[in-house]
């Protein structure tokens, strides 16, 4: 959870790096409490029948939609790529699958433009 909050307080933070273990905490606590979201819409009744959510997804997922963009880019950051090689997942298919493979990546040692490997900062 602690993982969660250090990327919502860093809220539109682009800069800097993001170790593995941030991003997938963040992604793991991110779908529970989507999937929390749009139990509570269902339960609720203001849930669309049609597409299965309603408005509380909806505001959780623009809450988040930064944040997560940021911690992607750091992430990016961290094992030494642009973060503009996000618009990769724009290609149908093979885009998204390489980007799976670049945020599993490990990070690059040491420092680089982006900053201090944070790996080593806190192991």
């Amino acid at each position: 959870m602690n993982w969660y909050l250090k990327v919502l307080k860093q809220y539109a933070d682009f800069s800097g790096r993001a170790r593995r273990k941030e991003y997938w905490m963040f992604v793991l606590f991110n779908m529970i409490f989507a999937i929390v979201a749009i139990i509570l819409d269902n339960v609720l009744g203001i849930a669309m029948k049609e597409i299965g959510y309603g408005p509380l997804y909806g505001l959780y997922v623009l809450a988040v939609l930064i944040p997560g963009l940021a911690v992607g880019v750091r992430r990016l950051h961290d094992i030494g790529k642009s973060g503009w090689m996000f618009l990769i997942s724009l290609i149908p298919l093979i885009g998204g699958i390489w980007l799976l493979v670049l945020f599993c990546t490990d990070s690059q040692q040491g420092s680089n433009k982006w900053g201090q490997n944070p790996k080593e900062l806190t192991d």
